[in-house]
This record gives C-alpha cells, sequence and structure tokens, in this order.
C-alpha cells in the first residue's frame, strides 16, 4: 500500500486505521462495559460507536441524494463490535466512493424536519472525519475510566508513524 499524500485520503486511511484501533481496544469488553453509562458524548461506548457508524452512513447517503440516508442504522443497528466492524468496514468504503466521485466544491442541499442545508462535497469529508475523530476521543476516555491501560492509537500522527511514506 502506498501511503497517500493528498489530505483528503490521508483523513480517510486514517479514519479507517483509527476505528479498527478502537475496535481492537473494545473487542474484549463485555456488555456491562460496552453499556456502562458516562457523562460525555451520547453517554457509552456502544452508543457513541452507533452513533459515529450511523452518522457515516446518513452522510453518505446525503452525498448520494437519498431520500432517508439515516434509515439504515435505525432499522438495522448492529449490537457486537464485530458486527460495528464489519458496517464500519462498508461504510468506509462507500463514505470514501460518495465523497471522491465529484468534486469537493460541488454544493449537495439537504432538507431536513423544513429546513433546508447547504454543504459542499469537501465540507461534508471533513465533518464526517473530524466528527469521527472527535467521538473516538470520546470513547478512548472511557475506555481508560473503565481502566482499559492499553489504549488505541488515534491520531493522524501515531497514523503516519504506521505508514512512512516510500520513495
Amino acid at each position: 500500500m502506498t501511503t497517500p499524500t493528498r489530505p483528503d485520503l490521508v483523513l480517510l486511511d486514517f479514519d479507517a486505521w483509527a476505528n479498527e484501533r478502537l475496535f481492537d481496544a473494545c473487542e474484549p469488553l463485555d456488555d456491562a462495559a460496552l453499556d456502562r453509562t458516562f457523562e460525555m458524548g451520547i453517554g457509552s461506548l456502544r452508543a457513541t460507536i452507533a452513533h459515529d457508524l450511523g452518522a457515516m452512513i446518513g452522510w453518505t447517503g446525503v452525498l448520494r441524494g437519498e431520500e432517508d440516508p439515516f434509515a439504515a442504522m435505525r432499522d438495522d443497528p448492529p449490537r457486537t463490535i464485530e458486527a460495528f466492524r464489519v458496517r464500519q468496514r462498508e461504510a468506509n468504503a462507500a463514505f470514501r466512493s460518495a465523497a471522491l466521485e465529484g468534486d469537493f466544491a460541488d454544493v449537495i442541499t439537504r432538507e431536513r424536519e423544513g429546513t433546508t442545508y447547504t454543504f459542499t462535497r469537501g465540507g461534508i469529508l471533513a465533518h464526517v472525519t473530524t466528527h469521527s475523530m472527535h467521538h473516538r476521543a470520546q470513547c478512548i476516555n472511557m475506555l481508560r475510566q473503565l481502566g482499559i491501560a492499553d489504549l488505541p492509537e488515534s491520531s493522524v500522527f501515531q497514523w503516519m508513524n504506521a505508514h512512512p511514506p516510500t520513495d
């Protein structure tokens, strides 16, 4: 694999890599730990992971002009870390494709609850990847509070060290 240098590809590859590290850290946890309530973010590891995955799936649908882009997570949410991992891999591929299939200056309009919103394709890519980073940081804090000592790597710096450029 050649390490990308374009910022859009760096963000997409980093995001997928960091989610895998998070799932690795969560894999040994039982349901009680995954559902323990914390006073941050969405409240629990499982709920935060589901929210983040749902956001990526939903924004992919927004990019593709789907009528109800967030329905997939409402109708069939994963429950296990392995199921989240599988769905996240699918979502990463779909989002990457949707985000890169046009120009970053493309304007996307979406109506929600009677309000019309206008975004650029590049803005959506930036939002989804930084939204994910924000919630992964909350998950790492939750893992820390659960007593997990080996916390997952989660920064672009760590990703760059794991994937140095080749000549």
